[in-house]
């Protein structure tokens, strides 16, 4: 059993002087006809003379958050989920037991306020107490209120204390789900439907990325939590659900940094007898339109840079990028080889996979990447990195953008590959990866080439990341800020 330190001791014993008057300690329902961000838009417009001549009764509940008085009378600011108000309690309103119960309260413990708004001779809009009840009595002290929780990382896997003591969190926290509703509404008033495909599966494919790996015991059956909804989706394209989105969370067995976690949300869209070009046009309207209906400008203040969403976005193709950086032209046809021999003189690791395509791809990487301000497409990724994007008309590449903004890629989009034939050649082709050590490859789907042999639409797909919408958004430099409950290291 833990030892509990001198304030929780302290906090123990008015518990049990709470049960010893009958009180239970943790509370029962409570009615609420009001609220902080509710009074406030209401009321500050009024006068004291005005308040009192209306007679405003509310009910309202919250977490007392700072509290001070002498004698008589006194202040706490109790706080719900929109912030803090204040409430003005005297014996003379509530009476003596209650009074004494006020003054025996700790910062933490959630009470019951109802009682009339007011305005205070500092001119500050208030709740007068008529009515003090007790809810629940918190055990641990909140942390030092100058302070909060300095540690980073106890901010993260106390999140429910980062929320009660940290402003920003719970600004991002209440933002994060009216974005994700932005981007819903957006889409639903274009005909898109939202459907829910399998987070367990049998085959890894969709994405180039390590899974988790579970057990099915009454299938008996290993089984991987997915790394991404593209096969899925598509399968409902071929279906004839001509235009279907889903929100939902992926799972990759990777590296932690400031915009990677092992849990994390995208969308994916797909669209009949779209293409390439018609995602580009439709990310980059989604990214306007949430800028602006988030913000109310198309400005974004984002990593030291002013991100203009409301101009058209650049385009670029991969190789003419990596040439704009360091001089390489890659639309010249080479071997092998040649390309190897370019890698090692760039301090570049050819892996045994590697093809002409990934050393490209690793050019891009090293010299492009981090430098690309946006918003930005560069397209026409190499076809040994794309398999599930259509041959371009040179066919070394592919139909394929990503979206950087500020070094950041927030979105990947194909003219989806729908030749039955081809794609399983693509499949073939990354089955070889596997064998050679690429242990993000595709496996063979079996079925999906089936799916595609029924004949599936020219379509157009893409995927965003949800976490960097909201981190952009939010202006949240890390994604451990806009998951509400992201994964740390065991403390031990």
């Amino acid at each position: 059993m833990r030892e509990f330190k001198e304030q929780e001791l302290v906090r123990r014993e008015k518990m049990n002087e709470l049960k010893n008057m009958g009180i239970d300690p943790f509370g029962s329902s409570y009615e609420i006809t009001s609220n902080s961000k509710e009074i406030k838009d209401l009321y500050d417009s009024f006068s004291n003379e005005e308040l009192e001549a209306k007679d405003i009764e509310v009910s309202i509940a919250g977490r007392i958050m700072t509290k001070r008085g002498k004698g008589k009378a006194g202040f706490m600011n109790i706080q719900d989920k929109y912030g803090q108000l204040q409430v003005y309690v005297k014996i003379d309103n509530i009476g003596e037991d209650k009074y004494e119960m006020f003054g025996k309260a700790d910062l933490g413990d959630i009470v019951g306020i109802k009682g009339k708004v007011f305005r205070t001779h500092m001119g500050e809009l208030s709740v007068k107490a008529f009515e003090y009840i007790h809810l629940v009595k918190a055990l641990r002290p909140l942390p030092d209120k100058y302070h909060g929780l300095v540690d980073v990382e106890e901010r993260f896997r106390r999140r429910y204390v980062d929320l009660i003591v940290n402003d920003e969190a719970r600004r991002i926290a209440f933002m994060r789900p009216k974005i994700i509703r932005t981007i819903q509404e957006y889409l639903d008033g274009l005909g898109y439907t939202e459907v829910e495909t399998p987070i367990l599966g049998t085959i890894l494919g969709g994405g180039a990325a390590r899974p988790f790996v579970t057990r099915h015991n009454v299938l008996d059956l290993d089984m991987y939590l997915r790394i991404a909804t593209e096969l899925p989706l598509k399968r409902l394209i071929v279906g004839g659900m001509d235009a279907v989105y889903e929100i939902g969370r992926l799972f990759r067995n990777e590296g932690m940094d400031r915009t990677h976690n092992p849990e994390f949300t995208t969308i994916e869209v797909y669209k009949a007898y779209s293409d390439m070009e018609g995602m580009m046009r439709l990310s980059e309207n989604i990214l306007k339109h949430v800028v602006y209906t988030m913000l109310g400008t198309y400005e974004v203040e984002w990593k030291g840079k002013t991100i203009d969403f409301g101009k058209p976005f650049t385009k670029m193709h991969m190789v003419d990028a990596i040439k704009n950086a360091c001089g390489i032209d890659f639309f010249k046809e080479m071997d092998f080889a040649e390309a190897k021999k370019l890698a090692e003189e760039h301090d570049i690791i050819v892996e045994p996979h590697f093809k002409v395509g990934h050393i490209i791809n690793a050019f891009f990487e090293k010299y492009v990447e981090d430098t690309l301000v946006g918003p930005i497409f560069i397209y026409g990724h190499p076809l040994e990195i794309s398999p599930l994007a259509k041959k371009s008309k040179d066919e070394r590449f592919t139909e394929r953008f990503e979206i950087f903004i500020c070094g950041d890629e927030y979105g990947n989009a194909f003219t989806e590959l729908n030749d039955p034939i081809d794609q399983r050649e693509r499949f073939e082709s990354q089955l070889q990866e596997r064998h050679l050590g690429n242990e993000e490859a595709n496996e063979m789907d079996e079925d999906f080439v089936e799916a595609l042999e029924y004949g599936m639409p020219p379509t157009g797909g893409l995927g965003m990341g949800i976490d960097r919408i909201v981190m952009l958004i939010t202006g949240a430099q890390s994604i451990r800020e806009v998951i509400l409950f992201p994964h740390m290291k065991d403390k031990k």
